[in-house]
This record gives structure tokens, sequence and C-alpha cells, in this order.
């Protein structure tokens, strides 16, 4: 997990894992939350979404991106523990957040759940100063 603030490259650098796996032979899949949560809600009834979670579910990496920019429903969260419990045993999961782990009960709405999903991680807290802000400046 890459916790910490936006901009100090979470994302940037799990793409770059990403990268280096697929030159491996691996098969990567990199969706944001927002997606994931449409996929998951959606894959019994749209073949698109069927298609997108079964590619999901053959990756040995699966990316998921921005978990806490946006409100997630108890039904998301109790959606998003059973996908992390199939995937936990066979692939390699990255999960960015701007959320620190402290917050993580709060965002999911259960502890159960966020213990479940996060008891076998290894956490990478990343500071610095804001790639975004930066460029920002320079824009106005």
């Amino acid at each position: 997990m890459f916790l910490g603030p936006p901009g100090v490259r979470k994302t940037h650098l799990s793409i770059s894992l990403g990268y280096k796996a697929v030159e491996q032979g691996y098969k990567v899949s990199f969706v944001t939350i927002d997606n994931l949560m449409h996929v998951l809600k959606t894959q019994e009834i749209s073949r698109k979404s069927k298609g997108k979670m079964n590619r999901i579910l053959s990756s040995s990496l699966v990316i998921i991106d921005e978990l806490g920019y946006l409100l997630i429903t108890r039904e998301e969260a109790n959606l998003f523990f059973q996908l992390i419990s199939v995937l936990h045993e066979q692939a390699s999961i990255i999960i960015t957040s701007n959320k620190g782990l402290e917050d993580w009960t709060e965002l999911l709405g259960n502890p159960a759940l966020t213990t479940g999903i996060t008891y076998r991680c290894e956490l990478f807290s990343m500071s610095g100063k804001s790639y975004r802000l930066e460029h920002r400046k320079s824009l106005f």
C-alpha cells in the first residue's frame, strides 16, 4: 500500500512497478477505485464489466488507485473486501490511498473489513512536496 497526500507520486510509482511486471511477463490490471466499484456492482448485468472482472481476477498484479478520494458505501466496502479476499491468495495487490491507515476504518465503515484488507500488507507512507501543487503554481 502506498499511502500519502495527493501529488507525492503514489500512482506514478504503482504504474512503474506494473510496467516492470509486464516487462517480466506478468499480467497486470490497473483500475481506479471508482471504476472498480462500477465493475463490481454491474458485473452480473454488463458483459463489459464481467470481462473487466475476469481480467482483474486473472492478473498476477492488480493495482487499485485512489482509495479514499471518494466516499464508499457499506455495500461497496463489502464488495471491495470480497474482491481483496479472492485476490489475496492468487495475486499481488497495490493499493494507493490519500488516507492514512488510521482513517481506513471510517472510510470502509467497519474495523473488521479494514483488518481483513490490511493484515498482510506492506505499508509505504509517502511524503514530500506535492508534484501537483508544485506545477500548479507555474500554471497560474
